[in-house]
This record gives C-alpha cells, structure tokens and sequence, in this order.
C-alpha cells in the first residue's frame, strides 16, 4: 500500500508540473487576426504581398485579414477580442487605454499628416474660430477628433460652440461634398479625395498635432504570444521596407484598396512618412501632449493620470531589435 501511494504521488507530482509547465507558455494561436486599413500603407502591402502567410505556413497559423474603417473601429475590435493587431493613431490608442482598454502600442507604421480641418471650395469659413456655431463632421475616438478638439482648444472654443456630426470617415467626407455640414476633420486618403476631387480647402492645418500612427495588440496577447507579436513585427517590418524601396507598389496597393484615382493617392503619399518604425521617446512625447490637451478640454477625465496611462500603453521592448 505504501508504495502504491508513493507512486500515486510521483505520477500527481508529474501532473501538476506538466500543468504548470503548458499554463507559463501559452499554446500558439490556430490563427493571427490582424487588420488592414487605408490609412496605414504598410498593412495594405503585407496583405497584398501575403509575407504574414508565408512566414507562419510552416507553423500551420492562418492569418485573417479584417478591414478597419477608421482607429475607433480598430479599438473596437481589439477590445472585443476580435483581432490580435489593429492599427489606430497614438492619440486614439491613448483614449482607449485611459478608458479601460488593455492594449500596448508596440511599433510604428508611419508618421503622417492624415488629419487636417476642411471646408467647401466655397466656404467662408477660414479659420478655426470661424466654426464657432457651426457644423462640423467627425469621427469620435480617432485622429480627426483628437486633433479638432485641440484645434477648438487653441483657439478659445470649447467642444460645445461647435455642432459636432459623429459621422465615419466616408460618409463625413460625402456630408461635406454635399453641403451637409459646414467643415470636416478629414483623414487621408479620403481627405486628398475631397481636396484633389471637389477643391476642398484644408483651412487648418497643423503637422505636429497628428499623432504617429501605431500599431497595437491586446495586452494579453502580447503577454502570452511575445514571440508570435516578434515574429509579426519582424514580417511587418519586411513590408515596410519593401514600400520605401518602391513606393509605386505602395501606391498601386493604395489605389486598389482605396478605388481613387492616382492623384488622389499621391497626395496622401505626400504627407506620409514610413522612414520610422520603432516606437519610443519621440512617439511618447507627442501621445503625452496630446493626452493632456484633450484632459485640459475635458475629454479625459480630470483624475486620471495621463502620464502613467501613457507608459503604460507604449512598449519598445518588441521593436527595439528592428533595424531603421
């Protein structure tokens, strides 16, 4: 009997450690769901070139493309457990977060001027104080919105003497050609569109408010898959760099993606710098500054604390090993 239960122990023993050891490494995912959007270039790429298929083949890891219309609808699907990678503006990663979102922004895919304000070729309007009482198409949680409120901010508005139309991108763009609204916080290509196409004026602009475009995965995936979130990195990086080096296939994946003509996407190309692909110092400073101007106008609340919900949401350590 004694040594039946000394047995018995040994094989519970094993079990436990073998239960322990399968619970610290988490099992590979049977597929990596990621998103394609047209603002981020370097996603439309990696798509079209199929390198995330080809480096997971051998693993037996499928890859499931998801269009993201906007970075409100990529924080959507990341909070819902929808995709694994979606692509959104530092600013809007930095709401989400500060809003219980548990998502780490974990690379750079451009530094773009993808936002200004715009209004009809016919407009008045000319500057941002202008807007005062009018009407103003938006999309909520994005870029756009982020960089409006700022812009309202600098000019001694408040959020209220605006009339905010919460609109996606598409259908503020259409809003705007069809005199619906009085200006729009536009994002590229679409805002080229309504600049190349209909005479649009970019009445407001201001580079340094546009936050970086980033990257983001779920704060659980990346705990449990860090070599899967490397490996993707690694991929997206190759993308990258293949659409600096030829940058008419970036364009022709634009076009196709997007359905406008060519000179619509030259001139989002012209406003959209893929030279940077580690996130660090540089993209915390501009998400930081942008954190507390949107808390100083009460779009975050007043308690919490922005500089640690920034730390918080940047993590190098996935893209430091890339090479420039």
């Amino acid at each position: 009997m004694k040594s039946i239960l000394t047995k018995l122990a040994a094989i519970t023993l094993a079990i436990t450690l073998g239960l322990g050891s399968s619970a610290a490494v988490a099992a590979d995912p049977a597929e990596i769901r990621i998103d394609w959007a047209t603002y981020n270039p370097v996603s439309l790429l990696l798509k079209k070139e199929g390198l995330l298929e080809k480096a997971f083949e051998k693993d037996g890891i499928a890859i499931r493309w998801v269009q993201s219309a906007g970075s409100n609808k990529a924080l959507e699907y990341l909070n819902a457990g929808s995709i694994d990678f979606g692509s959104t503006a530092g600013a809007a990663a930095l709401i989400a977060r500060v809003n219980g979102n548990p998502i780490k922004s974990i690379y750079v895919y451009s530094r773009p001027e993808w936002t200004a304000l715009l209004t009809g070729k016919d407009s008045t309007i000319s500057t941002v104080a202008d807007l005062k009482g009018k009407t103003v198409a938006v999309t909520r949680g994005t870029d756009p919105h982020i960089f409006l409120v700022r812009a309202l901010t600098d000019a001694g508005l408040k959020a209220d003497d605006v009339n905010f139309v919460l609109l996606q991108h598409g259908d503020g763009r259409l809003a705007l050609s069809r005199g619906d609204v009085d200006a729009w916080a536009g994002l590229d290509p679409l805002m080229a569109a309504a600049e190349v196409e209909e005479g649009a004026k970019l009445f407001y602009r201001k580079p340094e408010n546009n936050s970086w475009g980033v990257l983001n995965t779920p704060e659980s995936f990346a705990t449990d898959h860090p070599e899967i979130v490397k490996r993707v990195l690694a991929v997206y990086e190759e993308a990258r760099k293949k659409a600096l080096a030829d940058p008419s296939a970036v364009k022709a994946v634009l076009v196709e993606a997007a359905k406008l003509p060519d000179a619509v996407i030259e001139r989002q190309l012209e406003r959209t710098d893929l030279s940077s692909s580690r996130i660090g110092d540089a993209q915390r400073e501009t998400i930081l500054k942008a954190g507390l101007a949107l808390q100083q106008a009460g779009v975050l609340p007043a308690d919490a604390d922005i500089e640690k919900s920034v730390d918080e949401l940047i993590d190098p350590s996935f893209s430091q090993a890339l090479i420039q």
